[in-house]
């Protein structure tokens, strides 16, 4: 199995990391150990493994965990069902096991000629025993086939990327395999490098309104669903393609609804602007109950 050696991780065209994170992705390539990242939604957490891929070269394999997922799926599925169907109805011979074992997106790393980059994408979703059950196979990069009683054993050593949105606690053992890293959520500044990869004309006091506006929602205490990056730039388009002033930005809030997707959220906002001048609100608070119902 080979190691990755001289391989450096220095961003990509698309997507800014920082200084510890371009480290931290590096260390986990040097020591070949999975890499976890945590940060709230929004934050570039699944973009990381598309630059990382982008970056080195290499093809990206998604694993999506849902509620439901086992880790066993990510590593190969017995299709029984289409096996049983062709002993009833079929030609083909069915006594040939390895007909119906299908990898999933692991066992696809494994077996892959060259290095992939492997993400599995929120792994907090999943029960608790989940990421204990992949344990043996991120130490040893190999698993087994009782069906066929055939060993996978990677070709070439995966670059491994981890998220979680920390809905749940991660079992110890499994956090002593991982080389961890958080996302902070962008200050103004690195945030205006970001939107200027997706938006580089935009108009420079635009943007700085819908900046100062922006972090001045996130910052409303109680809002159970801050407004993301990702919904940012949203936003920003929304404004440039309705030709809005920037001037009206900071005071009427346009398509609000881009940004705040909680009717509890646009209350918060309504409930903080209360002992406002009325006059002076009155165009945010009519923005506001647009978007209530």
């Amino acid at each position: 199995m080979a190691a990755k050696k001289g391989i450096s991780y220095r961003g990509s065209s698309d997507y800014i990391a920082s200084d510890e994170l371009m480290n931290g992705v590096n260390i986990a390539i040097a020591l070949q150990k999975p890499l976890l990242i945590k940060g709230e939604p929004g934050t570039g957490k699944t973009m990381l493994a598309q630059s990382i891929a982008d970056s080195l070269g290499m093809d990206l394999l998604i694993w999506n965990i849902k509620s439901t997922t086992k880790a066993q799926e990510g590593l190969y599925v017995y299709d029984t069902v289409q096996r049983l169907y062709d002993s009833q109805f079929g030609d083909n011979d069915v006594s040939d096991i390895k007909r119906y074992i299908k990898l999933g997106k692991m066992g696809e790393a494994f077996v892959a000629d060259k290095p992939v980059v492997l993400l599995i994408d929120e792994i907090d979703k999943a029960d608790l025993e989940f990421p204990n059950d992949l344990l043996w196979e991120l130490d040893q990069m190999s698993f087994y086939i009782p069906e066929t009683k055939e060993t996978i054993t990677a070709k070439n050593r995966p670059i491994v990327i981890i998220t979680s949105n920390a809905e749940k606690e991660l079992p110890d053992a499994f956090l002593r395999r991982c080389i961890f890293h958080y996302i902070a959520f962008p200050d103004p500044e690195s945030m205006a490098r970001i939107v200027s990869v997706h938006h580089p004309n935009l108009e420079k006091h635009l943007l700085e309104q819908a900046l100062d506006t922006f972090y001045m929602l996130r910052n409303i205490p109680n809002i159970q669903k801050k407004p993301s990056t990702s919904e940012l730039i949203d936003w920003l388009q929304a404004l440039v393609v309705g030709g809005v002033n920037p001037n009206r930005i900071r005071s009427e809030i346009p398509f609000l609804g881009v940004l705040l997707k909680k009717n509890e959220d646009l209350d918060t906002l309504l409930n903080m602007l209360h002992n406002k001048a009325q006059s002076r609100n009155q165009n945010i608070r009519n923005t506001v109950n647009r978007y209530r119902y």
